[in-house]
């Protein structure tokens, strides 16, 4: 075998391997993006129980943004298992640091603020009083928050979850 020959072969399997491997570094790389993307930008989580009803059902996958943001009301949210609760919580956010929350559990109105709350994303109006006294204001660096379920949800309305510290928002749901 002559040396063109041999060149031309050694040069033949050379592409060939570069060519392999480029594919595989593209590969490892679409990889490290999926997973840098998931670790920081967004999760999937699953809804957990019927506080959400109608809104989002229990065993729903949902996507969550988890950069940094400041909470909206109106925005669904995930907080943290480290909350006094003890679990991640799927909720509405209602209030913001300052503001007051009172609801009239005769009539199931919220009031934000003095002004009632057009919320038809509700299950039902909010009857259910829990050991949360109202009018309450939320703390700085707080949120209020409730599910849509009114009359089945473990909510800032109930002592063991009260008000959400800002630092303690996992995301906030994408759909």
């Amino acid at each position: 075998m002559d040396t063109v020959a041999c060149r031309d072969r050694f040069n033949k399997k050379f592409k060939r391997n570069k060519n392999n491997l480029e594919w595989f570094e593209a590969m490892v790389m679409a990889m490290v993006a999926v997973a840098l993307v998931f670790t920081f930008a967004v999760r999937m989580i699953r809804v957990e129980g019927e506080s959400m009803v109608p809104t989002l059902q229990d065993g729903q996958r949902l996507l969550i943004s988890s950069l940094p943001y400041q909470p909206q009301y109106g925005d669904i949210i995930v907080t943290d298992a480290y909350t006094s609760y003890g679990e991640p919580l799927v909720k509405r956010v209602i209030g913001k640091a300052g503001d007051e929350i009172d609801i009239d559990f005769q009539n199931g109105i919220v009031y934000r603020n003095g002004q009632a709350l057009d919320e038809p994303y509700t299950a039902e109006p909010t009857y259910l009083q829990e050991s949360v006294e109202f009018p309450v204001t939320v703390p700085e660096d707080c949120l209020f928050v409730m599910g849509d379920n009114r009359n089945h949800s473990t909510d800032s309305r109930d002592q063991r979850v009260g008000f959400i510290h800002v630092n303690d928002v996992l995301g906030r749901v994408l759909r």
